[in-house]
């Protein structure tokens, strides 16, 4: 388990406000990192007209040509006492500012453990937001006083595969789905 962090390429600016700061990268680009909002329904739907199939596959497990409607504003829509999403924007108003990268956790029935996802657009990729968000996710679910957190990760997927392990993540096999592995963090260790 390696748990060093590598520098992110990005600068911090806490805004006063719960898991909200504006965050500056290495080239100049100014975002926001809030939480979601019910009215990003329409963001979501317009960021993921960006992303490429690859994306899509590795966040979703599964091609998908189209975010509907009601899929948008589900993922848009949570009770803060069982999820947990944090968006990473532009500094635009929530219809216009574009969705660069999303983290979530969702509690299970149990309140014991969370599944969390994550998506970072390839334009954001490289300056370290997704350890970051990971980080932050890993957070909430310490406060909730879970016992774990876990993901199910495509095998093709090197990059979060790496991160997970970085974040001292264990991985375990899906007997019944051999291209994906569940990584999981014991949050009581």
């Amino acid at each position: 388990m390696t748990s060093s962090r590598r520098t992110p390429r990005f600068r911090r600016l806490p805004l006063g406000r719960p898991w909200c700061e504006a965050i500056e990268l290495a080239n100049g680009r100014r975002l926001l990192i809030r939480p979601i909002e019910p009215d990003d329904d329409a963001a979501l739907r317009t960021s993921f007209g960006l992303l490429t199939a690859e994306e899509i596959r590795f966040r979703f497990l599964h091609p998908m040509t189209e975010l509907t409607p009601a899929y948008a504003r589900q993922l848009s829509t949570i009770d803060p006492k069982q999820a947990f999403a944090l968006v990473v924007v532009e500094l635009d108003p929530p219809p216009v500012a574009l969705i660069g990268g999303v983290v979530r956790a969702a509690v299970e029935p149990n309140g014991k453990e969370a599944e969390f996802a994550i998506i970072i657009g390839r334009e954001l990729s490289g300056f370290g937001l997704g350890e970051y968000l990971m980080r932050r996710m890993i957070e909430w679910c310490r406060k909730k006083r879970l016992h774990q957190v876990y993901g199910d990760v495509m095998l093709e997927n090197h990059g979060m595969l790496r991160l997970t392990e970085r974040l001292g993540f264990k991985v375990r096999e899906l007997d019944e789905f051999p291209s994906i592995v569940r990584v999981f963090l014991n949050l009581r260790a």
